[in-house]
């Protein structure tokens, strides 16, 4: 981007240069010297008003150029160019002048692209008297501020929703992991109630397997071959019952020892 001003200065005449009478010399005459000195008298007159317009530019043009390059700072690109034009002092004077500025779009930064586009407008509009090229280029660094603005709009919105969804699955997760805990302590639950009932079980069905068979069982007087005996005496129901009442004692404590 090329920040600039430009505006010649000349006079009536081309500069440097004098009447033809005063150049050639010819038709002198008491007449035409007067004549020529008044010619010469305004020539001086004239280049000495071109010279002090053209200093007068020189330091607008360069005081001009300094406001750019001190409020473009990194973005300058190079010092200032200056266009010169020869004074009829013989000097050289700044008529115009530019600076280039870096006015690109940071990449995939919206957010420095806007600091960016600021610092531009601010390089742009910083002289005194902006030039109709000063104006053009704070237009454009206008333009780019807007389409950054728009860039972070969009990521913010990008970046809120990526944040919901994250909620989202952290919620999810955390349940998660709640209904494991309770499904662990249920199981353990009923995994504490199944081992009571297995025990229990385990239990009956150990003093079960201890009682003796009917054909295990020594034989008793008056008791039949099936075990439905009908028993002749108290002193035998009495032997029996404790038989059976020292065999289920043994089998309890052998199945709590096992499974303790």
């Amino acid at each position: 981007m090329i920040i600039n001003s430009s505006q010649n200065i000349q006079s009536s005449n081309p500069l440097g240069s004098i009447s033809s009478r005063r150049v050639t010399g010819e038709f002198r005459s008491s007449n035409t010297d007067s004549e020529d000195k008044q010619a010469i008298k305004e020539q001086q007159q004239q280049d000495t008003s071109i010279v002090r317009q053209l200093r007068a530019r020189d330091r607008e043009v360069r005081a001009h150029e300094a406001a750019h390059v001190a409020a473009g700072g990194s973005l300058v690109r190079g010092g200032p160019s200056f266009t010169y034009q020869t004074g009829p002092d013989g000097r050289s004077y700044a008529i115009g002048g530019e600076v280039q500025i870096d006015a690109s779009a940071v990449a995939n930064d919206p957010q420095a692209t806007l600091a960016k586009s600021n610092q531009i407008r601010a390089a742009a509009l910083a002289p005194a008297n902006p030039s109709a090229q000063d104006l053009r280029v704070a237009a454009n660094a206008n333009q780019l501020a807007s389409r950054a603005r728009v860039d972070i709009a969009i990521q913010r919105r990008e970046e809120a929703q990526l944040e919901e969804n994250q909620r989202a699955v952290d919620e999810v997760e955390n349940a998660g992991e709640g209904n494991t805990g309770e499904g662990n302590t249920i199981a353990a639950e009923t995994g504490a109630d199944t081992a009571n009932n297995t025990t229990a079980t385990n239990t009956v069905v150990g003093i079960d397997s201890f009682s003796p068979s009917p054909e295990s069982a020594p034989p008793v007087s008056g008791v039949a071959a099936s075990g439905s005996a009908n028993l002749q005496s108290s002193d035998e129901v009495a032997a029996i019952n404790s038989f059976l009442t020292s065999t289920q004692r043994v089998s309890t404590s052998v199945l709590f020892n096992q499974f303790a």
